[in-house]
């Protein structure tokens, strides 16, 4: 007598009422585990609708077996109980594989690695498929040739979005809302579409497949409120040549770029412009692979389409470099981790197209910053694209330089800057540097160059401030440079001892600061017009700027060449000739350079010129 032993997949499947209701198991005996009545009652606690199919195909089964000439038998010990009290799948199978082996049983499991293990452990195995009443899911007949998807939901009726990529309209397909064995009906051609093309994902909650080029997403109890199911199929496939483009940017796509980026909305075209270029390299004679999970992009046989190779791409990417590929597709790349891979293979050498979700090309560019170095991100990304309707809009293109970024004057600020220019016309569109603690992306608008102070919040030059004075006033006065009014005692604190604590703030903030009294206007401060204290009404207003050496002290340019003599209150502190630019030079560390710092932050200074 045929004796059969059934694990919980199995009987969630439907499986096993199938051959009781065909008479296979007739004068039959099926033993049913209580380790996997455990399991699914588990799964059933927390909403999940398939273990609750598979109680109920249990209780069915109990109820007809008599009729059906079929004994059936509960038997072994209850599930073993892992993290959290949640039964423990390992040691759940390994009881019913035991009791298969034991009893001169066979095996009836939905799952390809049990059906393994028992094979392996010489067990008889009959590999059983979700039940489905044959041929293509009654779902896919909603789809014609303008449905990009069709969405069920319990309760909820079919809809569809139905046009082309920037003009889609979501349309009821049915009037009868879906109902729970509606929706039942609907997982389980999942389910045995999952069977036959292998799950993507399937995790306690979520089972996503890809059957030929229809993805399907599956979300029920515990995950989601209710069942849902969202069916996606391309509607277009389209080449290189089908795209209107600058030359450019065709050019740099075609083969001049290895960096390259395609952001753009959910269902903006990205991945159809991916599968393009794909099909471009590939018939160019450039061995392509794709990083995709799941496996969608419609490509030519001969790219080959990995997945995560157990669960991490970053072991798909040693594999990869085994491999030698001219160009990998990355569709797409959302985790840090994914980040992380797609620069090490670019490092390594290997062309990198990558699909990200993003709002605008600046916004997918700024997703790679704080993923990985930011002076790494030009020698990992070339060419952004952005897709907007199934068409590519903006393109831009970046490279790194030494310099002073836009905005900002004083050379000793200069630093790396990544520079991103817009391709259709040549321009700088945005920079991208680190200001202060924080990384910005400034734009740089119609040719003018923005003040870098305006992108640097006030109240981060506010908040350095209140270490000082509690309520300083903060204001933008020319790119690069701000005033500070804070209360006249806190001035010398500011400045510190011959000027170390304002550079010490200059070099934090990246901006020169003015520092002036509260309430008292421009007074004499650093950088201020030089009229405060001793006999300042006697003397020439004059600017204040330094350098690493020296203390700046600028005057009309018609004072070139006469004589300055500075004094601090009464105090003569320093004697030098005015330059042809109308600078009077103080070394910063000098006598007299300290004192003068001194009576900056004191607002004392006075400069005397005399003709020479």
């Amino acid at each position: 007598m045929l004796k059969v032993v059934a694990d919980s997949g199995a009987m969630a499947s439907g499986e096993v009422g199938r051959l009781l209701e065909s008479g296979e198991l007739r004068g039959s005996g099926l033993i049913v585990p209580v380790a996997a009545i455990d399991e699914l009652h588990a799964m059933a606690a927390t909403g999940d609708s398939r273990a609750e199919r598979g109680l109920a195909e249990i209780a069915g089964i109990q109820r007809g077996a008599a009729e059906a000439g079929t004994s059936i038998r509960v038997v072994g010990e209850g599930a073993p109980r892992g993290e959290g009290g949640v039964p423990d799948a390992a040691a759940v199978a390994a009881i019913v594989r035991r009791i298969a082996l034991e009893s001169g049983a066979t095996l009836c499991t939905a799952s390809r690695a049990h059906a393994l293990a028992a094979e392996a452990a010489g067990v008889p195995v009959r590999r059983c498929r979700p039940r489905e009443q044959g041929g293509e899911p009654w779902f896919f007949r909603y789809f014609d040739d303008t449905t990009m998807s069709v969405h069920l939901k319990e309760g909820q009726p079919p809809r569809a979005k139905r046009g082309r990529p920037g003009a889609v309209s979501l349309v009821n397909v049915a009037e009868e809302p879906m109902t729970r064995d509606g929706m039942a009906a609907a997982l389980s051609a999942v389910e045995a579409l999952a069977a036959a093309s292998g799950a993507d994902i399937s995790l306690p909650g979520a089972l996503v497949v890809q059957h030929d080029s229809y993805r399907i997403a599956a979300t029920f109890r515990p995950f989601s409120e209710a069942s849902e199911i969202t069916i996606v199929h391309p509607t277009v496939a389209l080449s290189l040549a089908d795209y209107d483009m600058p030359d450019v940017l065709r050019e740099r796509l075609a083969g001049g770029a290895e960096g390259i980026l395609v952001s753009g909305a959910p269902g903006s075209g990205k991945s159809t412009l991916a599968s393009a270029l794909a099909n471009h390299y590939h018939a160019s004679g450039k061995t392509v692979k794709t990083f995709e999970s799941p496996r969608d992009l419609q490509v030519d046989a001969g790219v080959t389409q990995y997945s995560r190779l157990d669960g991490d791409f970053a072991n798909s990417a040693d594999v990869l470099l085994l491999v030698r590929p001219d160009y990998t597709i990355f569709d797409e790349v959302r985790r840090r981790e994914d980040f992380e891979v797609f620069a090490d293979l670019r490092l390594a050498g290997v062309g990198m197209l990558g699909v990200v979700h993003a709002s605008s090309p600046i916004d997918a560019i700024q997703r790679f910053i704080g993923k990985i170095e930011l002076g790494i991100i030009p020698h990992v990304l070339d060419t952004v694209a952005f897709v907007e309707g199934g068409r590519v809009g903006a393109a831009y293109s970046l490279a790194l330089r030494v310099k002073v970024p836009s905005g900002m004057t004083e050379q000793d600020l200069a630093r790396p800057v990544i520079e991103i220019h817009d391709l259709s016309t040549g321009e700088l569109s945005h920079e991208i540097y680190a200001f202060g603690e924080e990384n910005m992306i400034v734009p740089v608008e119609g040719g003018a160059e923005p003040s870098g102070v305006d992108h640097l919040a006030c109240e981060r030059v506010r908040e350095v401030m209140r270490r000082f004075d509690h309520d300083p006033h903060v204001e933008v006065v020319s790119p690069g440079s701000v005033r500070v009014a804070v209360s006249k005692g806190n001035i010398a604190p500011i400045i510190g001892r011959g000027g170390s604590n304002i550079s010490a703030l200059e070099r934090e903030l990246h901006v020169h600061i003015d520092v002036v009294e509260a309430g008292a206007g421009r007074g004499p401060q650093r950088g201020d017009t030089g009229r405060g204290g001793g006999h300042a009404a006697e003397g020439v207003a004059f600017e204040v700027r330094e350098s690493r050496a020296f203390l700046m002290l600028e005057v009309e340019r018609g004072h070139a060449g006469d004589h300055a003599d500075i004094y601090v209150g009464d105090e003569h502190a320093a004697r030098s000739r005015v330059d042809h630019k109308g600078r009077i030079r103080i070394p910063r560390h000098s006598g007299g350079g300290r004192e003068v710092a001194r009576g900056l932050a004191e607002g004392s200074v006075r400069v005397d010129v005399k003709s020479a």
